[in-house]
């Protein structure tokens, strides 16, 4: 199976603009292509290392990446599917953020020897003049076609309304394209399907300019069975820096993630070959539960590597066998000097330890009868002795996630 077909099966494609010339240009390894990253935090996410995973199936085919990160249009903020106008960064902000991309991407991404580039769409967005592109660039785009593009349509429609600074957004990622034609010889966009009304714009503002034929390609998005992003959780996203979500917990949301979404998953995440994945799409109960465990190992080794892999593994089949709670699960911290009495009531253990993000939350999650404390389901009347938590004590969430919870 040629590599086009092969991403066709594993469901990453959505829209191109030539599929024949696209197909052909990956395929024999002759395409530089991009993929932008708007450095809107401190680490990459799930949702990147989607963008991540198919950059390198590129890569490995011969193709070269160039891995954009928007230290220019960061500073705008991209209003598709947003609601709201996204929060400022400042500069120094983003110039961080861009610098911890770098250092994610080159874990995945090979750039030695000139075989992927990195490029900061700072370097020639922040200084362009405004009449200039006025001149040069606003002739290319009508704002009527501009206003019925799908990217804007949540914020027309919302209370809000969308901002002209937003506005700007795809005159920007445009001339992205532009400029790196010309610098570098790029001739694919590559992004996921909410962004075909910009890619189509930058497609089409080469061609008018440098005269030269360009393409775009969109990935389907990584979503759930019910539509919603994947890599969501209660307490925020998934992040790729152990810091901000542990090996463990990265983990265990793929090991538990709904059966309707695991063959997507697979074949969109990991590089188990197409003919093996089929012999899963069958499968249901506890076979579809392996693999789910292959799919956690998998991910996790990638992101975390082989040893932070065997950990949460060996952690994971440690507690749902057997009980044992000494295995390295997370451990949560809580500040004892926030409470005067000797017992902390059960909501506040939750909340204070920030294992939810409200106390409504939490009580919530009580009532339900999904907390349970040292392998015993408690109601709201459950309070925790300060001195049971110098050791630490062993909180379950729902059905499979355990949480360590000592004093800081």
């Amino acid at each position: 199976m040629n590599l086009y077909d092969e991403l066709i099966e594993r469901g990453l494609i959505a829209q191109v603009t030539n599929e024949n010339e696209i197909k052909d240009l990956i395929n024999n390894g002759k395409a530089t292509f991009y993929i932008g990253f708007d450095p809107t935090a401190d680490s990459l996410h799930v949702g990147h290392f989607m963008a991540l995973t198919l950059m390198k199936r590129l890569q490995m085919a011969g193709n070269k990446p160039i891995a954009l990160v928007g230290g220019g249009t960061g500073m705008i903020g991209d209003p598709s599917g947003k609601a709201d106008l996204r929060k400022m960064l400042t500069k120094d902000t983003i110039d961080h953020n861009c610098e911890c991309f770098k250092k994610q991407m080159s874990r995945f991404i090979d750039f030695s020897d000139n075989k992927a580039l990195f490029v900061n769409n700072a370097d020639w967005l922040r200084n362009l003049n405004y009449i200039d592109v006025l001149r040069d660039i606003g002739p290319h785009f009508t704002v009527n076609r501009m206003l019925a593009a799908e990217c804007y349509k949540i914020r027309l429609a919302s209370e809000n309304g969308l901002t002209f600074l937003e506005f700007n957004y795809m005159i920007m990622q445009a001339y992205d394209f532009l400029h790196l034609n010309k610098k570098y010889d790029c001739v694919l966009q590559i992004g996921g399907n909410d962004q075909w009304s910009n890619m189509i714009a930058g497609v089409e503002l080469v061609r008018k300019k440098n005269s030269t034929e360009v393409f775009a390609l969109t990935t389907n998005l990584l979503t759930k069975s019910d539509g919603k992003k994947m890599g969501k959780t209660e307490n925020g996203a998934i992040w790729l820096d152990p810091e901000k979500t542990s090996p463990y917990d990265f983990y265990q949301y793929w090991r538990n993630i709904q059966d309707t979404d695991v063959i997507k998953c697979v074949k969109m995440l990991t590089d188990i070959d197409v003919s093996r994945i089929k012999q899963f799409e069958n499968l249901k109960g506890q076979e579809l539960n392996e693999v789910k465990k292959i799919l956690a190992y998998n991910l996790t080794k990638k992101i975390h590597g082989e040893s932070e892999a065997d950990k949460c593994k060996n952690s994971a089949e440690k507690i749902f066998a057997s009980g044992d709670f000494s295995s390295d699960i997370p451990t949560k911290y809580i500040n004892l000097e926030k409470f005067q009495e000797n017992e902390i009531k059960i909501v506040d253990l939750i909340f204070e330890s920030k294992i939810t993000q409200s106390k409504s939350e939490a009580r919530r999650l009580v009532e339900q009868g999904g907390i349970s404390i040292n392998n015993k389901t408690v109601d709201l009347n459950f309070c925790v002795n300060k001195n049971n938590l110098e050791n630490g004590v062993i909180l379950k969430k729902g059905k499979k996630n355990y949480f360590k919870i000592i004093k800081l």
